[in-house]
């Protein structure tokens, strides 16, 4: 049986609409030419809007063939969430803070999750209540984005070989073994690492590595205790991820 026809909706709403769609039929499957009949644009358009939710971090799979399609893993995916228009809205508001943080595209992708389970209701008020709210930021206070290969090399437990400007200007060639992340007053965030050509427990403020690049190689586990009385003007707690 032919979708029925959606008409005049924003791409925004659309993808918001697709994911509600392959979700409904999983684990049935929905082709691009049914797609685009339902939502009236090219096959071209929800191939680019596919691609788009999968840079997202949306699990869909495509399956070749003439009985093939789109098929979204339901096991990955979110149920519709009782978040309220008001709670959807302040999680975005705390996240916006990610923006210049190893996290700023993982919360941009844990908003769009959420927005993406909310019902189609609740996402359209949650939206239309972004719209009245706005972020201040001094001028000057967004800090610099921190390089994608740092967070990978902490995750993946590698060694990096960083360009690093110390607080006289002193440029340094430094391997080091990452530890984590810390961030500091003013939004300042730093890497922990062992430095090989200090032969000690380091703190490099991520605004003065000017260049960083990873080695591939593993980097052995250091424990954050025990650089914790080598680094003395930091003290730090882990993010808390639920009640307790």
């Amino acid at each position: 049986m032919p979708l029925a026809r959606v008409r005049g909706v924003n791409r925004t709403d659309r993808l918001y609409a697709i994911v509600e769609e392959l979700r409904a039929a999983a684990p049935g499957r929905r082709s691009a030419r049914e797609l685009a009949a339902r939502y009236e644009v090219s096959v071209r358009t929800i191939e680019r809007d596919i691609d788009a939710l999968l840079q997202a971090g949306v699990p869909i799979y495509a399956d070749v063939g003439r009985r093939g399609g789109y098929t979204l893993d339901k096991s990955m995916t979110l149920p519709p969430l009782n978040f309220t228009p008001a709670e959807a809205v302040a999680v975005a508001v705390a996240l916006s803070r990610a923006d210049g943080t190893p996290f700023a595209a993982a919360a941009r992708g844990a908003v769009h999750k959420i927005v993406t389970a909310m019902s189609a209701r609740d996402a359209a008020a949650a939206r239309e209540l972004a719209n009245r709210v706005r972020v201040f930021e001094r001028a000057g206070e967004e800090p610099r984005p921190v390089p994608v290969v740092i967070q990978d090399a902490i995750a993946a437990r590698q060694v990096l070989r960083l360009t690093y400007v110390d607080r006289v200007g002193m440029r340094t060639e430094r391997a080091v073994e990452p530890v984590l992340f810390m961030v500091g007053g003013g939004r300042q965030w730093y890497l922990i690492a062992w430095c090989r050509l200090r032969q000690a427990a380091r703190a490099f403020r991520v605004d003065r590595i000017s260049h960083a690049e990873a080695t591939g190689e593993p980097a052995p586990e250091h424990s954050y205790e025990d650089f914790a009385p080598n680094i003395p003007d930091l003290v730090a707690r882990a993010p808390a991820l639920g009640p307790g």
